[in-house]
Formats: structure tokens, C-alpha cells, sequence
């Protein structure tokens, strides 16, 4: 016998069970997606960095002959950074202003998993020749 003030618990947790599965599925998505963006951001931070100093290491070598002046020859300078980012199969600018390269790279990442589309991952750096060692 049921009295009229009872209530039937039958599939609740059934219905937790996938609302909870279904939360747990695209928190797993946010977090595999999100890292791979934040990868891939830092990977172009990288090459950045590395075709400036790449266009950093082109001195103009007829000043530094002459009277050890380190100058940055910006045309090779840009060239090697663009060349550098060619490779690497990476799109990106390279501008020379005195004797500092700065490099723009950019890639693009499309998230395999959350339907949020292709985004723009970029990463800037410069760089300046140095002669001599550094020390820290």
C-alpha cells in the first residue's frame, strides 16, 4: 500500500550517473584542449625566440672589421629569421629597428575536441648581436 505523500526514488541515480559522466566528459575535453592551445602558444614563443637570435647573429661584418662595431645587417638579419620560421613551417614577420630583430610568429590550432574552431596562437621576441660572452 503507498500512501499519497510518499515519493519514488527509482532512476535517480541513474540520471546523476550521466548528468555527472556527461561533466566529467567535457572537463576531461576543456582540460586536453585548453593544454594543447597553451602548448602550442608556447611552441611559438619558442621559434620566435629562436629565429631572433637566429636574425640576431647576422652582424654586418665589414663595420666590425673596420673598427669592432657590432651592427645588426638587417637585411640578412630579417632573411635568416624568416628563413628560420620557413622551416619550421611556422608563419610569422621579422622587423629590424638598430640593432634589435623582433620576431612575430604565428600558427593557428584547431581544438579536437570542444567545438570552439580554429584560434591564433602567437608569440613575439627580440634579440641583439652580442660579440662576447655574457656572464650571469
Amino acid at each position: 500500500m503507498r500512501y499519497p505523500d510518499s515519493h519514488d526514488d527509482r532512476g535517480q541515480a541513474t540520471a546523476f550517473l550521466i548528468v555527472m559522466a556527461a561533466a566529467l566528459l567535457l572537463l576531461v575535453a576543456f582540460v586536453f584542449d585548453v593544454g594543447g592551445a597553451l602548448s602550442e602558444r608556447n611552441r611559438t614563443l619558442q621559434l620566435a625566440q629562436e629565429a631572433a637570435r637566429a636574425g640576431a647573429q647576422q652582424i654586418d661584418l665589414a663595420a666590425y672589421r673596420a673598427d669592432g662595431t657590432v651592427a645588426l645587417d638587417p637585411a640578412a638579419a630579417v632573411s635568416a629569421a624568416n628563413d628560420f620560421l620557413a622551416e619550421a613551417g611556422i608563419h610569422g614577420t621579422a622587423t629590424v629597428d638598430g640593432d634589435v630583430i623582433t620576431v612575430t610568429a604565428q600558427s593557428v590550432y584547431t581544438f579536437r575536441l570542444l567545438p570552439l574552431g580554429p584560434r591564433t596562437a602567437s608569440g613575439t621576441a627580440s634579440a641583439t648581436p652580442v660579440t662576447e660572452p655574457t656572464t650571469p
